[in-house]
């Protein structure tokens, strides 16, 4: 007799209402990685000055995925930022010990 199949993991992406940008839920692994770069390449795409990320559905940020996230912001430059929205808690104290002082990145936590 055989357990339960293993889940794959998943990350859904949707557009947010009323403001640019998106909401995560899930979590950032290596089998959502090209999901989640691809969301970041079009919040740099989109050129807007403020680019939302909800991420309160994630459950998991693996590094490499705080890591394109960092990419992003450097990507973003002075002039624009990213609001992450409630990100798990794990996610800012990794940006912050890895890729410390990236001003296109606000994190708000309520």
């Amino acid at each position: 007799m055989s357990g339960p199949e293993p889940v794959e993991p998943r990350l859904v992406l949707s557009p947010l209402a009323g403001r640019t940008g998106l909401r995560a839920a899930g979590e950032v692994s290596l089998s959502t990685r090209g999901i989640w770069e691809r969301a970041l390449e079009r919040a740099v795409r989109e050129g807007e000055d403020v680019y939302f990320l909800e991420l309160s559905g994630l459950t998991f940020v693996d590094v490499a995925g705080a890591d394109a996230l960092a990419a992003t912001a450097r990507r973003f430059g002075d002039r624009r930022r990213l609001v992450l929205h409630r990100p798990p808690p794990p996610l800012p104290r990794i940006l912050d010990l890895l890729w410390p002082g990236l001003p296109a990145i606000e994190v708000s936590t309520s």
